[in-house]
């Protein structure tokens, strides 16, 4: 918007200075050489004017150019950093589900171990039992 009035302000001052011109010519009360030394010296005063206002559109486009790409830096920067945190929180996750599985694995085996232990122990007992029952009791051939 600021951009649109600059560029309608310079085009009304060209108007401006072409009407003023224009009044002067059929006004002034000077020769025709002082009068073609005054257009020449507005139109060089036009000119410079011009070359100033191009210069600072090119500054400030410069300038905003170079505002754009410090806000892209900063832009990728943070999304680094959140890229960043994130993968670091996943290996958090990842660290904590990998020891809670190895505690299950352990749990699980020590679990496997102990009632192989209890079923070995039992298996043993029983068989004792009826050895033993097995000796006190005479076999009877009756027939």
């Amino acid at each position: 918007m600021a951009d649109e009035n600059k560029s309608y302000g310079l085009a009304w001052f060209l108007a401006g200075l072409g009407v003023g011109a224009l009044v002067g010519i059929l006004y002034a009360p000077k020769s025709g050489r002082e009068t073609r030394e005054d257009l020449a010296h507005t139109a060089r005063e036009g000119t410079e004017y011009l070359r100033t206002r191009t210069r600072e559109a090119a500054e400030n486009v410069s300038a905003l150019v170079d505002k754009g790409k410090e806000h892209v830096s900063t832009f990728v920067d943070k999304g680094k950093e959140q890229v960043g945190e994130y993968v670091d929180r996943s290996r958090e996750a990842i660290d904590r589900g990998r020891a809670q599985w190895e505690e299950f694995v352990e749990r699980g085996k020590n679990l496997v171990n102990d009632q192989s232990s209890r079923v070995g122990a039992a298996f043993e007992a029983g068989r004792q039992a009826y050895q033993q029952a097995s000796v006190s009791e005479p076999e009877s051939h009756e027939g």
